[in-house]
């Protein structure tokens, strides 16, 4: 593997990329009109590599895409695909999808403020705060440990090995203190602050805490200090619903069909709760680009607690032996010349980014129905979008 290749695989691992077309130095601002073919883009104007990037969808690889590149350099909005493979109407740009760990963005975000107002200390220990919950062989892990993912906590246990038997298992109902109790049960990865693992764990057990100090429900403070403060009306958590409410257009998964045949089934009805506070939000595109705005211009979280979001911890990579990648909410990459910090996200039938460079000057958002959303190779069609409005490494 050549070394530009090298570069752009790890770019996907972080933000959901890797390789694909150059990109001019500026946006032209635009607007597009309404959709008025099941696979073209709907913006008919714009950036030739954007229009490119979600052209002539193949149902291989995802049904719809919607894009939304904003900030100062210009705007540019995009979608193609359908809404579904019944009716085969185009996608709506407007629908609601699932947003994965862009999740985490909003959980760390929460943390932040708490931190900021004196009632959540990043450096004392997730176990001085559930002492019930978290053993003692996890007893010197930190707030701030949970949220950067240098904790060492494995992951939980989930039944099943392959998407046919999640599907089957689909509607289960996964409780968070029975996850972290699946966890802290297993030996640790690695000390405390050593190194670096992307897991979901750590989300949940912030969101445990927050719940503890607050005597509230995660879901209600995030819609408390996050989503009616921003008006992002069409943003919700689903608690244990595994259906998305109001207009969407729906996720597909390859796998193995009732009559043995390999092809698409609908996975958009699916339930949340294996992800809960590290992965089940439900947005729109115009929703996460007002929140990513305004996290950027620090309307989130203010004050000197948001460099916690663009910082690294100086450790290596679980996996790979890399530099960190993630920081608390974030993570970051180089692309076309500069730093973009940013977050993904997937669920089954589902891929979500929010990027942006630091400044704000470019900010990206898309949601992408692949269908093969939480597979090892990343979506082509969210591979062109990175790479159309950033650059390659």
């Amino acid at each position: 593997m050549k070394s530009t290749s090298r570069t752009l695989l790890a770019a996907a691992l972080v933000l959901g990329v890797v390789a694909g077309p150059a990109v001019p130095p500026a946006l032209a601002a635009t607007s597009s009109p309404a959709d008025t073919s099941p696979a073209t883009a709907s913006a008919r104007s714009g950036i030739p590599e954007l229009e490119a990037a979600i052209a002539d969808l193949p149902t291989s690889d995802a049904t719809a895409a919607l894009v939304r590149v904003g900030g100062t350099e210009g705007v540019w909005r995009g979608s193609s695909g359908v809404h579904d493979l019944t009716t085969n109407r185009p996608a709506d740009p407007a629908g609601r999808f699932r947003a994965g760990s862009v999740t985490k963005v909003f959980t760390a975000a929460v943390a932040l403020q708490l931190a900021a107002e004196g009632t959540l200390d990043l450096d004392r220990t997730a176990r001085s705060y559930l002492p019930e919950l978290i053993p003692a062989s996890y007893g010197k892990v930190t707030v701030r440990q949970l949220l950067n993912h240098t904790h060492g906590i494995p992951a939980a246990d989930v039944p099943g090995g392959t998407v046919e038997e999640w599907y089957a298992d689909r509607f289960r109902i996964h409780d968070p203190e029975e996850m972290v109790r699946s966890a802290t049960a297993k030996k640790r990865e690695f000390a405390p602050g050593e190194k670096q693992h992307y897991l979901n764990i750590g989300y949940t057990i912030a969101a445990l805490i927050i719940e503890r100090i607050t005597g509230d429900t995660y879901e209600d403070q995030v819609t408390h200090r996050i989503l009616k403060p921003l008006g992002l009306r069409d943003t919700y958590l689903p608690g244990t619903d595994p259906h998305i409410a109001g207009e969407h257009n729906h996720g597909y998964q390859t796998m193995r069909l009732a009559d043995g045949t390999t092809g698409l089934r609908d996975v958009s009805v699916w339930g949340p709760t294996d992800g809960w506070a590290a992965g089940d939000i439900i947005s729109t595109t115009a929703d996460l680009e007002r929140f990513t705005k305004a996290l950027f211009q620090g309307r989130v979280v203010r004050g000197p607690l948001l460099r916690e979001m663009f910082t690294l911890p100086k450790v290596a990579d679980f996996s790979t032996g890399d530099p960190a990648a993630y920081s608390v909410g974030l993570s970051m990459k180089k692309l076309g010349g500069r730093e973009v910090w940013g977050k993904s996200g997937s669920r089954w039938g589902y891929n979500t980014g929010i990027v942006s460079t630091r400044d704000g000057s470019r900010t990206l958002v898309y949601s992408v129905n692949s269908t093969n959303a939480k597979g090892q190779e990343m979506s082509t069609v969210v591979r062109n979008i990175m790479v159309a409005a950033y650059g390659s490494p």
